[in-house]
């Protein structure tokens, strides 16, 4: 019998992340000033501390991961790789599909990877406190975990509509010694600007961040640094375990190469973290579709455009290249919160500039269904963001199933969803609605960057 979980041992565990920005066929164009000039690393030393910074902007393929973080990393890495047989019997598809189970972690997803990454640098660099925003929660609750087991302080600013949904969420953060509260806040000048403009917001990632940005810098002690869970280089860097683990796992059951790379993105980490190992490959010469997948209520990359566009509402970070929505876009209240960003990582929108990865968006009403399928064949209840990914894949596989061809898709399994019955609730009672961005919205949004700078 063919098992159903393929293992590596932690001594197999990678000891080293990989960097994409090494091998883009195109480089990475630098993050700008207000001004339109490229920024310094002295530029983002209020936010960041210099050894993250350093990562950041680094073009080095290879970056040691020190033997603290390999110790906290091994609390759950290496996650299995397991082989879908169930859902695939289901379907009847003459296709392989395998999931990297990320949900294995404490907090229930792939977000600790970096989250331990970033406190144990932080700590390194003596700061005692970090701010940072979450969607679903997922990140939050990852860096309050983190926080935890290197011993500085931890200050969430969560999505409202997500802080009202996922109640949960906001107790796992507590109990990992986490302060958790809604965004908009008036803790904040950020905050209560947009409370005033907006009271009934529902909030979003890019407002959260503005506050946890504002807390950051405003500290006279220097004591205060901000983490992020998506978007920026280092972030991308740490998850690149994902797919490392992931290349060495299927080369066990003798595939070099899969068909198909599939992965939920909102600003792009857990896909890029399965994705970028995989990309080197494709730049290399081999045949491989790599999928990102996104909500139609948010299609960052398949409606979006690429410019330079602030990460935050408030302008408080760089400009930066990417897919975007712009930064003044505030999405729909959608249960997959971890997507509900108007931007993508520039990583990420760089190698969809070059023709490494294919973006699709899908209606959550379609992904919830997938989501019941998964659950009735696998067994697992997933995370509303990864139900996303699921969707993808059933898709390929009735494709494949069609054209009668035998193909090894793999995607990554983001996160459980046992934080988030509600919104299963929700669509069992038939209440949960199709999402999708209207156009006049769109164009409004994107409207608001017109006067950006322009990637050339």
């Amino acid at each position: 019998m063919e098992n159903k979980k393929i293992l590596l041992s932690e001594n197999e565990m990678p000891t080293q992340w990989y960097n994409l920005a090494a091998d883009l066929p195109n480089p990475l164009r630098p993050p700008l000033t207000a001004d339109g000039t490229p920024i310094t690393p002295d530029t983002m030393a209020p936010i960041f501390p210099m050894n993250l910074i350093e990562q950041e902007v680094s073009t080095q393929r290879w970056i040691d991961i020190p033997k603290p973080i390999l110790g906290f990393l091994r609390s759950w890495r290496p996650t299995p790789l397991k082989r879908a047989s169930a859902l695939e019997t289901h379907l009847d598809t003459p296709a392989r599909i395998y999931y990297k189970d990320e949900s294995v972690s404490p907090p229930g997803s792939h977000k600790p990877n970096t989250a331990v990454a970033q406190a144990w640098y932080n700590k390194e660099f003596g700061i005692e406190n970090l701010t940072t925003e979450t969607g679903a929660g997922q990140w939050g609750s990852a860096l309050g975990y983190a926080c935890g087991l290197v011993g500085i302080k931890c200050k969430v600013y969560m999505v409202r509509i997500s802080f009202e949904q996922k109640p949960f969420r906001k107790v796992l953060m507590r109990i990992w010694g986490a302060h958790c509260i809604p965004s908009p806040s008036q803790d904040t000048q950020a905050g209560r600007d947009i409370l005033k403009k907006m009271p009934d917001t529902p909030g979003s990632l890019g407002i959260a961040i503005s506050e946890a940005i504002e807390e950051a810098v405003s500290d006279t002690s220097g004591k205060t640094r901000y983490a992020l869970g998506s978007v920026l280089n280092h972030v991308m860097l740490h998850q690149s375990i994902i797919g490392l683990e992931t290349r060495a796992q299927l080369k066990k059951v003798g595939i070099e190469k899969p068909d198909i790379i599939i992965g939920c993105a909102g600003g792009g980490s857990n896909f890029a973290g399965l994705a970028f190992p995989f990309a080197a490959e494709k730049i290399d010469g081999a045949d491989i579709t790599i999928k990102p997948v996104e909500p139609k209520a948010c299609p960052t990359l398949t409606r979006g455009e690429f410019i330079y566009d602030y990460g935050d509402v408030a302008k408080t970070t760089p400009l930066l290249p990417m897919y975007s929505l712009g930064h003044t876009f505030v999405p729909p209240g959608i249960h997959a919160g971890g997507l509900r960003y108007h931007g993508m990582a520039p990583l990420v929108s760089q190698a969809v500039v070059d023709g490494l990865f294919e973006p699709e968006s899908l209606d959550q009403l379609e992904c919830y269904d997938a989501a019941l399928t998964w659950a009735r064949t696998e067994g697992s209840v997933p995370a509303p963001e990864t139900t996303h990914a699921i969707a993808a894949t059933i898709r390929e596989a009735l494709k494949a199933r069609e054209e009668g061809k035998e193909k090894d898709i793999v995607f990554c399994y983001s996160g459980h969803g046992l934080l988030d019955l509600s919104a299963y609730e929700t669509y069992l009672d038939g209440q949960l609605v199709e999402s999708t961005l209207p156009e006049d919205d769109l164009q409004k949004s994107i409207s608001d960057v017109k006067d950006n700078p322009r990637v050339e």
